[in-house]
């Protein structure tokens, strides 16, 4: 208890204040401590940008026998419109039940495995089993399910090409069935009307606990035709890019086809490495960090730049064109995925631009001299050290 008249007691310790600063009023410091370049931003920070960080950890999870879900889209992130995004845990048995969406969805697997469905416009049935680092996408109105597997179910991250999305406004087989006359789906399956007194309420069936299936022959159906779409990707059987500050994996079109709305990489920062400055010509950027911990700087245009720091957990945003960096500012590998509403993946290097460029015209540019100019590197290196 404090006695009376006698003040809470802050730490004025903090080491994010710059020298001279404190903050003697009600603050929080253990947020401070994870947001140093907020709390204390570098001095090329300028202007007013958007907020471009959210944590999952500040969402709501909605719980259900089955697991849980929680999302971050730009209700929760604003600036995010291209791109929502959805954190999803299934128990071992649990089943996302069937159902489709307007928007396509794009997964990467986080833990555990997960037994996939699909049903393509042509008839064909898809089945498959993905572990972690596997990719799934399914185009938008194409209906599918997701079940964890043993031991202990699985977690993925899941985006959608829309930053509106919302997973409470998925199309659910059981939510259907609740909303058809049953007289209606009686004449349509050809079965009695009594057929359908006990159907299970949609709130119960949006996540909900089922059995570990068998094995992936067990589930295939006589007489069904299987889909000539692969609606699965092993993204880390992928050889990366290696560069001397880490590793990049890229998936778009050119190498898993069926995702026409949704590129990717998978890029791993090396403590000490920096994803170098560049930007991107063909749309935002979505990010989901790993693993790790990391800054980012983002270039505006019109003198303005703010620097947002990162780690496990958080979302980050990188609005159209706009120049940054990612740098690794921890002891251990950062790990990052950039999304894009696009098919294809692009970036632009800085140093490739200006390597490329006739040297005469960026000294007059920068006023930098020859020893600048032989650095510059004609090859892209997307991670420096």
């Amino acid at each position: 208890m404090l006695a009376a008249g006698q003040a809470l007691a802050h730490d004025d310790t903090v080491k994010t204040y710059p020298v001279g600063q404190r903050d003697p009023g009600p603050h929080d410091p253990i947020r401070e401590g994870e947001n140093p370049d907020i709390v204390n931003p570098p001095a090329t920070d300028s202007g007013t940008l958007p907020n471009l960080r959210y944590s999952f950890s500040d969402s709501h999870i909605r719980k259900g026998s089955g697991g849980w879900t929680r999302q971050v889209t730009q209700r929760e992130l604003g600036i995010s419109t291209t791109i929502a995004g959805v954190d999803m845990r299934l128990n071992a048995g649990g089943i996302r039940e069937l159902h489709w969406h307007k928007e396509a969805e794009w997964a990467y697997m986080l833990y555990g495995n997960a037994r996939v469905t699909a049903f393509d416009t042509k008839g064909g049935w898809f089945v498959d089993d993905i572990g972690p680092g596997d990719i799934w996408y399914f185009p938008s109105g194409i209906p599918h399910s997701i079940q964890g597997l043993g031991p202990d179910g699985c977690e993925f991250l899941l985006a959608f090409d829309s930053g509106g999305f919302d997973e409470d406004s998925t199309f659910l087989l059981s939510d259907w069935f609740k909303h058809v006359p049953p007289e209606i789906l009686a004449k349509n399956f050809q079965v009695p009307v009594a057929t359908f007194a006990n159907l299970p309420s949609p709130a119960n069936e949006y996540i909900f606990a089922g059995n570990v299936p068998g094995s992936l022959s067990s589930d295939s159906i006589k007489g069904s035709m299987k889909s000539d779409i692969a609606f699965t990707h092993h993204m880390l059987g992928q050889d990366p890019i290696k560069a001397p500050g880490g590793t990049v994996r890229i998936t778009d079109s050119s190498n898993f086809p069926v995702s026409k709305t949704i590129s990717a990489a998978l890029v791993e920062v090396l403590p000490g490495g920096m994803r170098e400055l560049h930007w991107h010509p063909n749309n935002d950027e979505w990010q989901y960090y790993l693993e790790g911990e990391g800054r980012m700087g983002v270039f505006a245009s019109s003198g303005q730049a703010r620097t947002f720091d990162y780690r496990a957990g958080d979302v980050g945003y990188v609005p159209f064109a706009m120049g940054h960096y990612i740098e690794n500012t921890g002891n251990s590998p950062l790990r990052f995925l950039e999304l894009f509403k696009s098919d294809y993946y692009a970036d632009i290097s800085l140093n490739q631009w200006l390597a490329n460029t006739p040297p005469e015209l960026v000294k007059q540019h920068l006023q930098l001299d020859d020893n600048f100019m032989k650095a510059l590197n004609l090859q892209k290196n997307p991670l420096v050290k």
